[in-house]
């Protein structure tokens, strides 16, 4: 039988393998740390801020939109800075920047006493090295490679520079909302003013933007952004930079927003200058572009957007939503790709792909009155089957007999389909061709529904051809470039009307649309005393809602869904899209009213005839 290993033999034995478990440790947490560091980007052009020429975008009323690029080309340093914004940030950002290495252990662990204490992600203990680290070099992604390379980049960045430079780095490259990238163009684009003009209490709500520049930038929401200013404030003056009387002071100034271009707007702005340079190739210099952009529109649509969305968004499980407003000729004046562009760039008006479900049976009906369709022509709305597929209507209901014009009004999947097999799918295809849906339209019967994928500035100009009286439709921007000696390097001449669909067939399906706002699915977009016209779309699952109304003045196609095609608690287009478009055209109802839609003759007969004249009259 062995003795037992006497006491004195295992702490030895102990401390040799923690050492050697200490040391393995080590190796493992270097070598992720050097396999990460291979990955690590390019720093060489760190201080490349202005290289690009600075191009100015103005609205149709010539008031400023933004400005992208820099004027002059060189980033700007330290001392350019007022002392008040340099004191603002670090008081409201990182209190011991002058004191830390990069990493601030002190203020982690205030940070996550702090969060602890309320039980919520309240304070993060990122430092501004850190924070430039981030913005400069790596996505925001949330995964631990990012973290270790984000300390590794932010300890570099320490061995490199001084602490005024990585200052003066982190405020020509860190976000502030509305588009305005840099500190520089952010005190142009809310005060409309250089950087070294700031007041105090402009610094402070400049410096309050840093930790969430989307929802508190005051072009979207002035009073956040003047709350915010106030807690800046009370920092500054915990920190020592100012005294209480001046602080007080500060709290009870007005802060004037000067220059009213919106955080929405800029997705308008990315699309004009991806358009730019096939107008006048890539820019070397700076250019002010003129567009048809409408201000007052454009603050309305994101109004609107944002208003139905923050009351019943999350509950219908809503997440986006998108908004093109136009001309009948094309030209845009407005455009929403999202709720928030400091959030994502991604522009869900022309860059996302949806399918548009009964949006499209317009197209389907315009083809259909090409070939000889009328309005009262009679179809049996009941369970059809075609090779083996067969459609459902949305309530999952059959009303038997009813009139093409009808089957318009409550969007029947069943009579759409047949008239779209009676037509022939070729002739849709060749129809939705000329209106300007491009992508891959199959000759499935399932067109009808809309089962192909467009984008919604395509099929708003689609219904463009509707309010027009059928000429063709080209979406437009740019108006005109000049160059910053004065010279036209483009003007946009108004293009020779082509007709693409004759007038009476466009008169005829606008009589349709219209009573499917005043009887059927699209009820809740309607407006009394206007004209209106328009179509509710709805995809399968509920991924996508769309409604897509116009006057003769105006055309706004709407869209609502989710960014991952997550589906909805059974939202609609003739729900919240239908409402937001409400919400817009209701600012509108002058200019809405002041052009007559293309009307063609209504049927003498019964059915969707009489009724549309007991609507509208003869």
């Amino acid at each position: 039988m062995s003795e037992a290993e006497p006491p004195r033999q295992f702490l030895p034995r102990f401390a040799y393998w923690g050492l050697v478990g200490f040391l393995w440790l080590g190796l493992a947490i270097g070598a992720l740390v050097f396999f990460y560091a291979l990955d690590l980007p390019d720093t060489d052009d760190l201080w490349k801020t202005g290289s690009q020429p600075e191009l100015s975008i103005y609205a149709r009323d010539d008031g400023l939109v933004a400005r992208r690029g820099r004027r002059g080309g060189r980033p700007m340093r330290f001392d350019d800075f007022p002392p008040h914004l340099i004191n603002a940030v670090i008081a409201v950002e990182d209190r011991r920047f002058f004191k830390h290495f990069g990493l601030d252990p002190r203020g982690l662990l205030r940070a996550l006493a702090v969060n602890i204490r309320q039980g919520r992600l309240a304070q993060g203990g990122s430092t501004l090295t850190q924070q430039l680290a981030k913005n400069v070099f790596l996505t925001p992604e949330r995964s631990f490679k990012r973290k270790v390379q984000e300390l590794l980049l932010a300890f570099w960045l320490e061995a490199h520079f001084s602490k005024k430079d990585i200052l003066a780095l982190y405020l020509n490259r860190v976000y502030f909302g509305s588009g305005a990238y840099g500190v520089q163009a952010a005190a142009e684009t809310y005060f409309s003013r250089p950087v070294q003009n700031l007041t105090r209490v402009e610094a402070a709500m400049l410096a309050g933007l840093l930790k969430a520049p989307s929802r508190y930038a005051p072009t979207r929401d002035p009073a956040a952004a003047a709350r915010r200013a106030r807690i800046v404030i009370a920092a500054m003056q915990d920190a020592g930079f100012i005294n209480a009387e001046l602080a007080a002071e500060m709290a009870e100034q007005d802060i004037i927003i000067t220059n009213r271009s919106t955080d929405g707007a800029h997705y308008a702005v990315d699309w004009t200058l991806d358009q730019l340079p096939d107008f006048v190739g890539r820019p070397r210099a700076d250019l002010d572009v003129m567009t048809t952009l409408d201000r007052p529109m454009q603050l309305a649509a994101e109004r609107a957007i944002n208003r139905v969305l923050a009351a019943q968004g999350e509950a219908r499980q809503a997440g986006q939503a998108a908004m093109v407003v136009m001309t009948p000729d094309g030209a845009i004046r407005a455009m929403v790709g999202g709720r928030a562009y400091g959030k994502s760039q991604f522009n869900r008006a022309v860059q996302a792909r949806r399918q548009p479900g009964s949006a499209f049976k317009p197209v389907v009906y315009l083809a259909a009155l090409e070939n000889g369709l009328a309005a009262g022509d009679v179809f049996d709305d009941a369970p059809l089957s075609i090779n083996g597929w067969s459609p459902k209507n949305y309530d999952g209901r059959y009303r038997g007999a009813v009139t093409a014009g009808e089957a318009m009004a409550h969007s029947l999947n069943t009579v759409a389909v047949q008239i779209s097999e009676q037509t022939g799918r070729d002739k849709v295809i060749d129809m939705a061709r000329r209106l300007g849906l491009s992508g891959r339209l199959r000759a499935h019967p399932s067109l009808a529904l809309g089962t192909f994928e467009v984008s919604l500035l395509q099929l708003t100009a689609a219904y463009a051809h509707f309010a027009n009286g059928g000429q063709q439709v080209v979406p437009h921007i740019i108006q005109a470039v000049i160059s910053a000696s004065g010279q036209s390097l483009y003007d946009r001449l108004a293009p020779v009307a082509l007709p693409v669909v004759d007038g009476r067939h466009i008169g005829v399906l606008n009589n349709m649309l219209r009573a499917v706002m005043t009887i059927g699915t699209g009820r809740a977009a309607r407006l009394d005393g206007i004209a209106l016209a328009g179509k509710t779309g709805t995809s399968q699952n509920w991924r996508d809602a769309w409604f897509i109304g116009y006057s003769g003045a105006l055309v706004v196609g709407v869209w609502v869904g989710n960014d991952d095609g997550a589906a909805m608690a059974r939202v609609s287009g003739g729900g919240l899209p239908a409402e937001i478009f409400a919400a817009f055209m209701a600012e509108q109802k002058e200019l809405a009213a002041s052009v007559a839609l293309p009307e063609g003759a209504l049927p003498k007969s019964g059915g969707i005839g009489a009724l549309l004249r007991r609507l509208f009259g003869d």
